[in-house]
């Protein structure tokens, strides 16, 4: 990407004027490096982005960005209704509320060393994973229904899990103002067999060592110490959320011109929050909320089983869950005030920094966790959300390594059976159903997430506080 487009602000800080017809800057958080290993179309859909009715402060792109659907991949951007603002689905994207949690074990690395391989065996047999995936739940209308309004608390009362975890996850595991009404019936369909699913792309389910602290105050509140163990699940709505973006798109398209919106690009296709269809999409979206946290519960009760057979000393407690295909009602301050706007959050993790209430009372003195995915066979990241970020992107940070080149383009570099040879010399079991999704996932087609990592922390968007390696992992 030119980088002569920009002013720089600081080696992290770097913007795009108000020119043309944008109604914000675009700030872009990234080393110089990363900028330039973006692709263009970043700015571009960032500048798109800045043309939208209603938005707030900026159009910002966090250090793991690339390109996208309409919005790029690590894109946040506020809107507030009272000024016109907008709702879009593909400011949200079609994995809505795709997440990471982890779970503490309670063990360390040598506790697993001499069941490694059948852990890795039954998380496999146990976890359905890839394609199409289904599991051994089937959903009728009503227990749908009742899903999609009451998220994990509705997997809690179902018999998968803890009463504690919901204290533990983004908006204590239910979002409310769901409308199953307004998801149709064939997003239903699609997901009556998926709950409790991995799922294919770059879902996981890893088994990781901490291999690093680099603040063992925080790590402390967050029960992490060098050496233990934990498991990350990655994973989202599924076909159910997929569907939902792909519908509401369409009808987006259509209505933009009669709310008087022109796109610059009909990816992306908004409509006014305050309008009939901009609240439909909201209940549908809230609804696909609702079904990611119950989908992550039952898959963190199926990883529990496991553990408990294999390894009943592990206490797997939930350190936390977090989403990042998101747009939700928040309270920021803007010039001063208070006010309740909508964050959209695409590839890009909430990350509220220390004394905000709405994140639990164990973490409100140091920031709540931001959960970082490594790509396969790579690091992953515990960070804090840092103090004041909510005046520097709504409080809001990278969700990953982002992507360095296509699937397609993965295909023809790697070959699956190459890569899951290379990670087991180095000590990491991979497991999974399609040798092509291994190949399209790996490490090398992502970005240097340490890097990507390195930068959110410069910038003052979170804190790092814990390095994690891969020991075992599960791939979709």
């Amino acid at each position: 990407m030119d980088i002569n487009q920009f002013i720089k602000h600081s080696a992290y800080e770097w913007q795009i004027p108000v020119s043309g017809k944008m109604r914000v800057p675009v700030i872009i958080y990234a080393s110089e490096e990363l900028i330039l290993g973006m692709d263009d179309k970043v700015a571009a859909q960032a500048l798109n982005v800045a043309t939208l009715p209603g938005i707030l402060k900026a159009s910002y792109a966090m250090p793991d960005a690339h390109w996208g659907y309409g919005f790029p991949i690590g894109g946040v951007a506020a809107f507030d209704p009272k000024e016109g603002g907008v709702v879009s689905a593909g400011g949200v994207g079609f994995d809505i509320s795709c997440g990471v949690r982890t779970l503490l074990t309670g063990l360390q690395h040598h506790h697993i060393e001499a069941v490694k391989n059948k852990l890795a065996d039954h998380l496999s047999n146990t976890i359905p994973a890839g394609l199409g995936s289904t599991g051994g739940i089937h959903l009728k209308q009503r227990e749908m229904d009742d899903m999609l309004h009451g998220g994990a608390q509705w997997a809690l009362q179902r018999g998968f899990g803890r009463p504690e975890d919901m204290a533990r996850i983004e908006e204590a595991g239910c979002m409310a103002d769901a409308d199953p009404a307004q998801v149709s019936q064939h997003a239903k369909k699609r997901q009556q067999d998926e709950m409790g699913t991995l799922g294919s792309g770059n879902h996981y389910l890893e088994v990781q060592e901490v291999k690093d602290i680099y603040d063992t105050r925080i790590a402390a509140v967050f029960g992490i110490v060098e050496g233990d163990v934990v498991v990350s699940i990655h994973c989202g709505s599924r076909g159910l959320g997929h569907q939902i973006g792909t519908e509401f798109l369409k009808q987006m398209v259509i209505a933009a011109p009669q709310h008087g919106i022109h796109l610059p690009d009909r990816e992306l296709a908004c409509a006014p929050i305050n309008s009939a269809l901009g609240q439909k999409y909201l209940g549908a979206m809230r609804a696909a909320i609702n079904c990611a946290l119950a989908n992550r519960q039952i898959l963190t009760h199926l990883t529990r089983c496991v553990f408990k057979k294999l390894l009943p000393d592990a206490t797997m407690d939930l350190l936390y869950d977090v989403s990042h295909n998101t747009c939700k009602l928040e309270p920021h301050l803007i010039d001063g005030q208070r006010r309740k706007i909508y964050v959209h959050r695409k590839g890009a993790t909430r990350a509220f920094g220390p004394g905000r209430t709405d994140i639990p009372a164990a973490f409100r003195d140091v920031g709540q966790p931001v959960l970082i995915g490594g790509s396969m066979g790579t690091a992953s990241y515990i960070l804090a959300g840092a103090k004041d970020n909510d005046q520097r992107s709504f409080s809001s940070a990278c969700h990953g390594a982002g992507r360095a080149m296509s699937r397609r383009a993965a295909t023809k570099q790697w070959r699956g059976r190459a890569v899951v040879d290379e990670l087991a010399r180095r000590g990491i079991i991979v497991r999974s159903p399609s040798l092509r999704g291994v190949a399209e996932e790996a490490p090398g087609a992502y970005k240097d997430v340490s890097a990507v990592v390195e930068a959110a922390d410069r910038a003052g968007l979170a804190n790092k506080i814990a390095r994690l390696e891969p020991l075992i992992c599960i791939k979709g």
